[in-house]
């Protein structure tokens, strides 16, 4: 049975041929007024919209020769940033709905084994939803096909305001555009759940997306955004602060630069502290008590990708790649810390290349930080080509989890593995803090 309230929202979408709206929720449910944007979605219809959008088919056969018309569409791609007009925040606005109290047949989708919700099918809907709300900031009434390729290129954070995902109570997701470089869109969604009368928040998320041509080859650019008062230009200038710091990140990754002073002490004391002190060698280490070295907390898997999982694209769903590798993460986690961890947060997701329909994907989970309750855990995932032995790695992906008892202390060998341990830290501070 479908809830009067989701009834009321649908009715009240369907009576208008215009995306109208009334307010919009911006951060934490602080409502703006907002005068346009989409009705509200079902969201088994937000893959169709995108389907609309790019002419994309529903059939394996004919999707391929839609993404090959596409090419005609490099014509109809601005010159330059000034060609297009300038967006308001409003424009991207996009609501969807999530009704697992009012339909069963949803929900059996979204159900784990413990009877709770599945959070790697809340990844797959959250990279949907920015795909289409980077779209609604690039919407052109006068094309039947948008000439962009939207991409997500990294899952800048997903923050988790509770742990508890109810598997019988209708989700609400909302979110706009909040900040847009010359080829890039910011996009920030809000996740809430219908229980005990109201809509209570669950997760924050910054997904950063790239416009390439139709062929997905070269960028391409995107309307500008005008903030529109002083509560916009905050959040305009928000997300400039989050490109510096992104920034900032990248030149001071440990795969570039050497580790600061106070984290090379950190290293030497984890390795001081696991010497043999009855051999006066450098090579006989010892575990400490309750600890485990850093190479027995391994998970790995494979994945072959079918088309079944394709984007609009024609290449393997993100978000799919993002269900894979955190159910992964979670294995690991709950492998190490001996109990089923709860999520607090996702940072950092760079997708660094596109995985193609057919490929062998390797993921490969490590718990590369721990402190007290938290575990830290990174997963790399790569795509192997058997015919010619390469690998290349698609994606980086950080989660932190809390476990509801101390975990053993993860301790590094290796250089690569005090790197690691190093990097898991950084994020984890990013995360949970000093």
């Amino acid at each position: 049975m479908i809830s009067p309230r989701f009834l009321l929202l649908r009715s009240a979408a369907s009576l208008s041929t215009r995306s109208l709206y009334t307010g919009a929720v911006l951060k934490q449910g602080k409502t703006m007024d907002m005068a346009e944007g989409t009705p509200p979605l079902h969201i088994s219809n937000v893959r169709n919209r995108l389907r609309e959008i790019v002419g994309a088919s529903t059939n394996w056969s004919d999707h391929q020769q839609a993404m090959a018309e596409r090419v005609s569409l490099l014509t109809m791609l601005a010159k330059s940033q000034n060609d297009l007009p300038a967006k308001r925040m409003k424009d991207s606005y996009v609501e969807v709905y999530l009704p697992l109290g009012s339909e069963p047949k949803l929900r059996e989708k979204y159900l784990n084994f413990h009877n709770t919700v599945r959070f790697g099918r809340i990844l797959e809907d959250l990279d949907s939803l920015a795909v289409l709300i980077s779209y609604s900031h690039t919407y052109n009434p006068a094309l039947k096909r948008s000439p962009l390729s939207i991409v997500t290129a990294l899952v800048d954070k997903i923050d988790m305001r509770k742990h508890i995902i109810y598997p019988d109570c209708d989700i609400k997701f909302t979110g706009h555009v909040t900040w847009v470089g010359k080829t890039s869109i910011e996009a920030k969604m809000h996740m809430s759940q219908y229980h005990d009368g109201t809509y209570a928040p669950v997760l924050d998320a910054t997904f950063v997306m790239v416009a390439r041509d139709p062929e997905n080859k070269r960028a391409a650019f995107v309307n500008p955004l005008t903030p529109d008062g002083p509560e916009e230009e905050k959040i305009f200038q928000e997300g400039e602060a989050n490109k510096s710091r992104r920034v900032d990140l990248s030149t001071a990754s440990l795969l570039k630069v050497a580790p600061t002073d106070e984290e090379r002490k950190i290293v030497h004391s984890l390795f001081l502290n696991t010497l043999d002190t009855k051999t006066v060698s450098f090579h006989s280490r010892v575990l400490p008590p309750n600890s485990v070295w850093m190479e027995h907390a391994k998970l790995k898997g494979l994945e072959i990708c079918h088309p079944q999982e394709r984007n609009i694209f024609n290449r393997i769903f993100g978000g799919f790649l993002m269900r894979k590798a955190y159910e992964l993460g979670w294995a690991n986690a709950c492998s190490y810390g001996g109990c089923r961890p709860s999520l607090v947060a996702v940072d950092d997701i760079l997708f660094q290349k596109p995985v193609e329909i057919g490929s062998l994907l390797l993921l490969s989970s490590q718990v590369c930080f721990t402190q007290g309750k938290y575990i830290q855990v990174r997963v790399h995932s790569e795509v192997f080509d058997p015919l010619t032995q390469q690998h290349n790695t698609t994606n980086v992906f950080h989660y932190t989890f809390v476990s509801d008892r101390d975990v053993p202390n993860i301790i590094p060998k290796t250089y690569g593995e005090s790197m690691l341990y190093l990097d898991g830290k950084r994020h984890f501070n990013q995360t949970v803090g000093q």
